[in-house]
């Protein structure tokens, strides 16, 4: 069994969030890495969700034109290996984005099966490994920016840019998910 001091960064912040936020759910950490990071059950233990956390640091795109640094929220950039994706046991991925600019996080949270078609879709199905940069503005919008030309993310960041595959908008701090899995 691992001891508890184990858990990382994005795992606090997910369950600190829960447990603030929906008083009446538990939070639990597994005793050992089985894909799941934390397991989400409602009051009585009787129902539970789990998880798979994703944290990266506020990679804000400093090299960008000013118009795009200003309006984003916060930026977070992950490495993965659709593989794993594919044969997680997690019920949802939640991707933590803090920013230390505006002190605050988002989530993204989704079932790793509709992450992968749309990582499919936006970066081929053959590739090994999938670069992903989620960005999310202020003004509510979530986004997979890796390989958009530099006058779509200035549409990004104006609100003016439009792809459904791209669009992760439904999914920013979508508890919604979990609240439905415990009814």
């Amino acid at each position: 069994m691992k001891p508890p001091f184990t858990v990382h960064a994005g795992e606090y912040l997910v369950g600190s969030h829960i447990e603030q936020t929906y008083p009446r759910w538990n939070v639990w950490v597994p005793s050992k890495d089985t894909g799941v990071d934390l397991l989400v059950t409602d009051a009585r233990n009787r129902k539970a969700v789990s998880i798979q956390v994703k944290f990266s640091k506020d990679f804000n795109p400093t090299h960008r034109p000013l118009l795009v640094q200003n309006r984003l929220l916060a930026a977070g950039w992950w490495t993965h290996d659709p593989t794993k994706i594919q044969k997680s046991p997690a019920d949802l991925w939640v991707f933590v984005l803090p920013s230390f600019i505006e002190q605050q996080t988002s989530f993204i949270v989704l079932p790793p099966s509709e992450l992968l078609r749309r990582f499919r879709v936006i970066h081929g199905k053959t590739v090994k490994r999938i670069h992903s940069y989620f960005w999310v503005t202020k003004t509510k919008r979530c986004w997979e920016a890796r390989g958009l030309a530099n006058a779509d993310q200035e549409l990004l960041a104006l609100d003016r840019f439009s792809n459904k595959d791209r669009d992760f908008s439904v999914f920013l701090n979508a508890w919604n998910q979990i609240e439905s899995k415990l009814r």
